[in-house]
């Protein structure tokens, strides 16, 4: 590898191109612009650049090549099939740039990148993974607040320049997402269990429910509040969600083994009348769930009730308008954002002694806080 007299970790990254400017592209370029970047952003739907536009600073461009013209940081947020070939083309058109992407899968992606971009250039191209959104799409469902504490993995390879690596784990800091570092297989793993087969249950779940409603019409009738957070995922895109199974096939199938053989054991448990072990199985689960939200540092003297809120405009609002309407000072807060979208896990800190308060005027008002210490 050549040596850069220039190295990208020296760089400021003040110049930022979005190649894809749907819901992820347009939330990334208001963080961005939150902390201070100059954002431009092309789209290969000039009506959907436009809204993103006026839904953000950023600056639409008639051309992507317009849009990376000095960039020092070229992030492509477009479906799986179009990555490799605008990392390609940003790399050419951007010498000075480092390039990343947003694709879901990184194990393709990356395969395709090797085959379609000059082997000196792949040295400036940090595959990424942003591992926020929702069932949403488009600009208009656009927020900085998509980017606000959520994982964002990254998968550089081997050919990848260090400081290149460096400089987009520290803007990625920089605009408020927490970086991880993976090789694209793990990461292609994982995902097909924490994101891809959660897609598949909701879906199989909502289009079983769907079917035996043509013979029982009553059915939806008697969904509660489970069955619909369960199928919230049921309402993503479908082109979308096709094209990311089928890119993580191979991974996605193995999830979706274990699932069954996990499923066919609770039956199994159940059918047999298996009581103390059906509970033990759902206690772990419980125990599990419970320690999936990010947990706070606290300090003596106060407390944590964790509450969980849906991620739309003046969700947060509202938790703060019924505390204080209840007469309870709020020392601080923090906002956890689930990594499937949709909703986040608000940490309310109080003082100790209005923890109890806190808790009762959190249940009138509607919510079901958790207290942490």
């Amino acid at each position: 590898m050549t040596s850069n007299p220039n190295p990208p970790s020296l760089r400021p990254v003040d110049r930022v191109a979005i190649i894809g400017t749907g819901l992820i592209g347009t939330s990334i370029a208001m963080a961005a612009a939150r902390a201070g970047c100059t954002v431009r952003g092309w789209d290969i739907d000039a009506g959907v650049v436009a809204r993103a536009a006026a839904r953000s600073t950023l600056t639409a461009c008639a051309t992507a090549e317009e849009a990376v013209a000095d960039a020092d940081l070229v992030i492509v947020c477009t479906p799986i099939g179009a990555v490799a070939r605008l990392v390609a083309n940003a790399l050419h058109d951007a010498p000075g740039a480092i390039v990343t992407d947003a694709a879901s899968i990184k194990e393709l992606v990356v395969r395709e990148a090797r085959a379609v971009a000059a082997p000196l250039d792949l040295s400036r191209y940090v595959p990424s993974h942003p591992l926020g959104g929702s069932e949403r799409s488009g600009p208009e469902h656009a927020s900085a607040s998509v980017v606000d504490g959520i994982v964002w993995a990254l998968t550089p390879t081997t050919v990848v320049e260090p400081d290149a690596v460096d400089l987009v784990e520290r803007w990625i800091e920089r605009i408020g997402a927490r970086p991880v570092r993976l090789s694209p297989e793990r990461h292609d793993r994982l995902v097909a269990f924490a994101s891809h087969l959660p897609q598949v249950a909701s879906t199989s779940l909502m289009g079983l429910a769907a079917a035996e409603e043509a013979g029982e019409p009553e059915i939806l009738l008697l969904a509660a509040g489970g069955f619909r957070d369960l199928t919230r995922l049921a309402a993503s895109n479908p082109s979308l969600w096709s094209e990311i199974l089928l890119a993580n096939r191979g991974q996605v199938a193995s999830a979706i083994d274990l699932y069954v053989a996990r499923l066919m054991a609770i039956r199994g448990e159940v059918l047999e009348g298996r009581g103390a072990e059906v509970e033990r199985t759902f206690d772990q689960a419980k125990q599990a769930r419970l320690g999936l939200a990010t947990k706070p540092t606290i300090r003596a003297g106060v407390a944590v009730l964790q509450v969980e809120i849906p991620d739309e405009p003046g969700a947060l609002a509202r938790i703060t308008a019924v505390l204080g309407d209840g007469r309870v000072n709020i020392e601080d807060l923090q906002i956890v954002h689930s990594p499937e979208g949709g909703r986040g896990t608000v940490h309310v800190t109080v003082a100790a002694g209005a923890a109890d308060r806190a808790a009762d005027v959190l249940g009138a008002g509607g919510y079901d806080p958790m207290r942490l210490a």
